[in-house]
């Protein structure tokens, strides 16, 4: 039964979430309130937000340290695979904030209360699986480009990359395998954990949600997933610190695009 409730929720398996039908400006929208509800606060969600900058830097300096210097940008890049797992405590600081409450960066932590924190960890475990793939892929591209052998150095790999046949040949499929996964991502949690933090629909719903939303709304949900992107990448520089700003106007963001995408009735 506990596994059934994880799959399915505290509400019906046959109860389904609506999904509506937006256009971009509703995207753009949902920006603009994000970035609101930032500067409401910059100062709370800065200090909770300070965790992604420091693990940007960890990973960096461990991958280095560790000779795996070839894993250095799929890691990167892969974060963005667990971005909608990280957000967690900001979807729940906007939601408890559109209720009308005055919540602080503590209240984030309330997510580990939640009714369907069992669902919320099994599609965490999902983007878990997904991000280890990625890294076995993109290890795999770089071995039938390179070899085995590991670069001599940062600068020796970045030319390798930049100046070689087999380096333009590894970026491309790279580019390849991680658009790929990031359009599988997003399809299937661009509302997911919202929705479950809101409401105990079960994981196999959320996702289905997700995918249903994604194929209503192609266009909007792909400008989304691209200023997500943007976004993420303008946070790394320099040296992780824009993270600070960047996630929490994409966690506040992504509860306002689910308002938009997610009915608040239920059939």
């Amino acid at each position: 039964m506990a596994g059934f409730h994880v799959i399915a929720g505290a509400e019906s398996q046959l109860v389904r979430p609506v999904v509506r039908k937006i256009d971009v400006s509703d995207v753009i929208d949902a920006l603009r309130l994000g970035i609101a509800d930032f500067n409401r606060r910059p100062s709370h969600y800065a200090f909770l937000c300070l965790i992604y900058p420091v693990a940007g830097i960890f990973l960096a300096v461990w991958s280095a340290g560790a000779n795996l210097l070839p894993l250095l940008f799929p890691l990167m890049s892969g974060f963005a695979l667990l971005g909608p797992l990280a957000a967690l405590g900001l979807y729940e600081i906007s939601r408890r904030e559109e209720r009308g409450g005055e919540p602080s960066w503590q209240d984030a932590l309330e997510v580990f209360r939640s009714p369907a924190l069992p669902s919320i960890l099994a599609v965490g475990l999902m983007l878990l699986a997904l991000f280890t793939a990625w890294l076995l892929v993109a290890q795999a591209i770089y071995t039938s480009s390179f070899g085995e052998a590991a670069p001599a150095s940062l600068s020796a790999f970045v030319s390798d990359v930049l100046t070689t046949q087999e380096g333009r040949q590894m970026m491309l499929w790279g580019n390849l395998a991680g658009f790929v996964f990031a359009v599988f991502v997003l399809a299937t949690t661009v509302v997911a954990f919202p929705l479950l933090l809101d409401r105990d629909v079960g994981a196999a719903a959320a996702v289905d949600a997700s995918i249903r939303a994604t194929l209503a709304n192609p266009l909007p949900v792909a400008l989304w997933g691209l200023i997500v992107a943007a976004m993420l990448a303008i946070g790394t520089v320099p040296v992780f610190a824009g993270l600070v700003v960047v996630m929490p106007i994409l966690g506040h963001s992504t509860w306002h695009l689910y308002r938009k995408l997610v009915a608040p009735e239920i059939r």
